[in-house]
C-alpha cells in the first residue's frame, strides 16, 4: 500500500534550508543585528519610538516560520481592560496577533507557512511587530500601569528630578487629581 492510499500527505519539497537562508538575507538587508542560536532560529531586536526595543525570535520550523516578540509584562492592574483592548486590536492587524503567556505576559506571534516566506513578506511581518508593538506601548502603559506611573511621577517632582522618561503620559498626569 502507497502512502497516498494510507493517507499520509506529502508535504513536499523540504524548503527549511531555502527558507532560513531567506531569513539571514532579508535581516542582512533590513540592517539588523541577529544572533542564530541554533539552526533556524534567530534573535533579533527591532528599534522602535515608544517602546526603545522589543525582542523578537523567529524559528523556521518544518512547515512554518514562527514569530514570537515580547511587548510588556504582565500588567499590574487593570488586566481585563488591558487584555480586552489587544483583543479589540487583533482584529486589524496584519500577519501576528497579541497574545499572552502563562504569567500574562503580552506578546505579538505570528505563523506564515514555508511556501509563503519571502524576503517581502518577512520584512512585512517584521514591520507589522515594530508597528503594533510601538503604537500599543504607552496605551498598554496607561491601561496596566497608571498607579506606578503616577507614583513615579509624583516621586521625580517631588525630589525635582527629570520626569522626561514619562513625557508621553504628561498629559493626564497634569491633571490627575490624585
Amino acid at each position: 500500500m502507497t502512502d497516498a492510499e494510507r493517507g499520509v500527505l506529502d508535504d513536499g519539497p523540504d524548503l527549511r534550508g531555502s527558507v532560513v537562508e531567506t531569513v539571514r538575507a532579508s535581516l542582512r538587508d533590513a540592517g539588523l543585528q541577529a544572533h542564530e542560536t541554533g539552526e533556524g532560529v534567530f534573535l533579533v531586536d527591532l528599534p522602535g519610538e515608544h517602546k526603545l526595543v522589543t525582542p523578537c525570535r523567529l524559528v523556521v520550523g518544518n512547515h512554518a516560520l514562527a514569530l514570537h516578540a515580547f511587548v510588556c509584562r504582565r500588567p499590574d492592574e487593570n488586566h481585563e481592560a488591558v487584555y480586552r483592548w489587544l483583543l479589540s486590536r487583533n482584529l486589524r492587524m496584519y500577519g501576528v496577533a497579541f497574545a499572552i503567556d502563562h504569567n500574562g505576559d503580552i506578546y505579538l506571534d505570528g505563523r506564515l507557512s514555508l511556501a509563503a516566506v519571502t524576503r517581502p513578506e518577512i520584512d512585512r511581518l517584521l514591520g507589522s511587530v515594530l508597528t503594533y508593538s510601538d503604537e500599543a506601548f504607552n496605551p498598554i502603559l496607561e491601561l496596566g500601569f497608571a498607579s506606578a506611573i503616577r507614583k513615579e511621577w509624583r516621586w521625580r517632582r517631588s525630589r525635582g528630578e527629570p520626569t522626561g522618561n514619562l513625557e508621553a503620559f504628561r498629559g493626564w498626569l497634569e491633571n490627575d487629581p490624585g
